[in-house]
């Protein structure tokens, strides 16, 4: 009879970022395991609590599935004589199968009679095989920051204080570092009177619940935010969603209850943002706005326990608002004292990194970079220019500021505001702030010209400068985020279709570095990694895209150094692959390249054309060549791909009535130049050797 099992890990409180990926992980070897061991159960969850991490199987079977299965052997001539007895190759089969002889059986198969052997396993009881499994899975999480604890060998992300093991209502004994399994858990720190011992599985959740502990993840998550949106309506406001936000509050509570407080109106003169992430970051409260998303002078919390004392409760987070805010108010006046252009002359104390030097050498580079590249994009309006070069300056400026070193998710936000404050463009304050942009998955991109350049001339410069100083990403290490940054560029150019060349900009960027850094490659072998490097991140961005594999690496085996350019090839070839004549071109175009190959130069004597077909095709080859040439100069790539595909029934006639690998050295040699030119036709949009057919 199929029972339920429960399995909790109870321990010292897990911080909220391990939670999510510790859940997962259990769900999948649950999952893994049932397979394996041929165990049907009707439901798996895993859950998590600050003090537990739960695997829960609903309708876990009692005993395995029977196996059984048919291993081939050697052929029935080999297996058995003349007579019918078995000869050594089938005696050794079986011996190597387990199975006798005579449990060997005989098979037609579509290459004549095989012997098999048949091999069937009962099914052990779950009894059994439980232990295994409570060990296994403990000892299979894994998680960013492991410790060990006394002078315990295991390793978890915090200590293991109780295991609670369930099989209906048997216990399923095992053991942890010293540590027996039971039937014994343990209810909300505080509001739980002791020990909880769970009689049967199918009672685990409410008798915790009982002991005010909603051990359900999802449960407690809607749980909050129906509190704190129901709340925010009765204060006269709504909360903006914050998943990120919402789920860290998840994994910090067992029992949460909402309840709201308010700070001083006259904290409202200051940035939104200023008050915001003194909430947000430190204290992990949910902002309240208004009418227009203006921010009220309130805000939304939750406490680990029910509504008793919630009086009290709110005073004490009030209390450590306050003072959060005033902190704020201070640094905030403080750094109005001081300009962002004295800020500057600050950063030459900063390090950026030891081997890149300092903060305000890597500002000179921007500017420098950020010039160039408005170059290359045409932008010749003398204030935009202006607007460029100013806020590619102050750009880091902020860094230096209270406001950023006490809140360093500030940088940028803050740089904005106070360039306003100090008289500024707008233009150049916004520049100032997009030049971050983006900052993560899914974040804005900047939107304004000046903002565009800086943000592109400041990630070029830690990419070149890191990969030139040796210290660029390995497997999954990136500790300078410059996978992200190379993303950043690629999705700010192909969002604002601009059409820099990468491997100018990136021997730009090196050149800045020359002379000033110890370099451990060269600037060819600089611009080499580099390129590769967003080579990887453009094919990444396609296919997310919904590029087919094979369109992206046909484009990008002919060059990305212009991304937008690179997209408009990818979209022309992949519309072009929907059309009825693509697999006939791809077919022809297949044939021209294979032989092509074996060409040994690429000059064309139209003299020595024995067959009519040649000539008619070398002609539309010059015709194809001179049109496709002016729509590659348009960037007009459907209409140049297409073009190429007018030469598919002549490319056909040519080999229907030409056999290129004659005797006749030149002619044969002649041939394969022309079938080499009309090959390369394409070569400048994509590499259709890369398409499968």
């Amino acid at each position: 009879m199929a029972k339920d099992f429960v399995l909790e890990i109870g321990t010292e409180e897990i911080p909220a970022r391990f939670m999510g990926p510790a859940i997962s992980q259990l769900e999948e070897l649950v999952h893994s395991w049932l397979r394996d061991n041929r165990l049907p159960g009707e439901g798996v969850a895993a859950y998590g609590t600050p003090r537990r991490l739960v695997v829960y199987i609903t309708g876990l079977a009692e005993n395995q599935e029977e196996f059984s299965e048919e291993v081939k052997g050697p052929a029935r001539k080999a297996a058995f004589d003349a007579d019918g007895n078995p000869t050594k190759a089938a005696e050794g089969f079986a011996r190597g199968q387990g199975v006798g002889v005579s449990d060997l059986i005989v098979k037609e198969t579509p290459n004549g009679e095989y012997v098999f052997a048949v091999k069937k396993q009962t099914g052990n009881e779950i009894i059994q095989l439980l232990p295994g499994f409570c060990t296994g899975i403990i000892s299979g999480l894994s998680f960013p920051k492991p410790m060990r604890w006394g002078d315990k060998e295991m390793r978890f992300a915090r200590p293991i204080r109780w295991l609670l093991s369930l099989f209906g209502s048997e216990v399923i004994p095992f053991e942890m570092d010293g540590l027996p399994s039971g039937r014994i858990t343990y209810g909300h720190r505080f509001l739980s009177k002791g020990p909880v011992s769970i009689d049967n599985a199918s009672e685990y959740f409410d008798r915790l619940r009982d002991e005010h502990v909603i051990v359900n993840h999802i449960e407690r998550k809607n749980l909050i935010w129906n509190q704190v949106t129901s709340l925010a309506a009765r204060e006269g406001g709504e909360v903006v969603p914050d998943d990120e936000l919402l789920e860290e509050v998840t994994q910090l509570l067992e029992y949460p209850t909402a309840l709201c407080g308010s700070f001083s109106e006259a904290y409202l003169r200051l940035p939104r943002e200023v008050l915001i992430t003194p909430m947000r970051e430190h204290q992990r409260y949910f902002p309240v706005v208004g009418p227009g998303g203006k921010l009220l002078a309130k805000f939304i919390t939750l406490r680990n326990g029910t509504e008793a004392f919630l009086d009290i409760v709110r005073v004490g987070n009030e209390k450590v608002l306050r003072a959060r805010l005033a902190d704020a108010e201070f640094f905030f006046e403080e750094d109005l004292k001081v300009s962002l252009q004295d800020n500057v002359e600050r950063l030459k104390k900063i390090v950026f990194h030891e081997s890149l030097g300092t903060v305000y050498e890597k500002v000179e580079r921007i500017v420098v970079l950020a010039k160039y590249l408005a170059g290359e994009t045409e932008v010749k309006d003398s204030e935009t220019l202006d607007d460029i070069k100013q806020a590619a300056y102050l750009s880091k400026a902020d860094l230096v500021t209270n406001m950023v070193y006490e809140f360093p998710e500030l940088q940028g936000i803050m740089g904005k505001e106070y360039a306003l404050r100090g008289g500024e463009k707008k233009a150049v304050a916004d520049a100032i702030f997009e030049h971050y942009l983006p900052r993560f998955s899914g974040d804005v991109l900047p939107e304004t010209v000046a903002g565009r350049m800086i943000s592109i001339a400041d990630k070029i410069d830690s990419i070149v400068g890191c990969f030139a100083a040796g210290i660029q990403p390995t497997g999954s290490q990136d500790p300078y985020a410059l996978r992200r940054q190379a993303l950043g560029i690629c999705y700010t150019a192909l969002d604002a279709k601009l059409n820099f060349p990468l491997a100018g900009l990136i021997e730009e960027a090196y050149r800045n570095y020359t002379g000033k850094i110890k370099a451990k490659l060269s600037s060819e072998e600089t611009k080499g990694e580099v390129q590769d490097f967003f080579q990887q991140r453009l094919k990444n961005i396609f296919t997310d895209k919904g590029f087919s594999y094979d369109v992206v690496d046909a484009v990008l085996a002919s060059g990305y150094d212009r991304f937008n350019d690179t997209l408009l090839r990818v979209e022309a070839l992949a519309n072009l692959r929907n059309q009825d004549i693509f697999s006939k071109l791809l077919t022809a175009y297949t044939r021209v390249a294979n032989l092509a190959k074996n060409a040994i130069h690429d000059d064309i004597d139209p003299q020595l054309f024995a067959e009519e077909v040649e000539g008619n095709l070398f002609n539309e080859f010059i015709k194809a060549k001179d049109e496709m040439q002016i729509y590659l100069n348009e960037g007009q790539y459907r209409q140049f791909l297409q073009r190429f595909a007018l030469l598919q029934q002549y490319i056909d006639s040519f080999f229907e009535k030409v056999m290129v690998m004659v005797d006749d050295e030149k002619v044969k040699t002649n041939r394969l130049a022309l079938l080499r030119n009309i090959a390369d036709l394409t070569r400048p949009v994509a590499d259709l050797t890369k398409i499968v057919g």
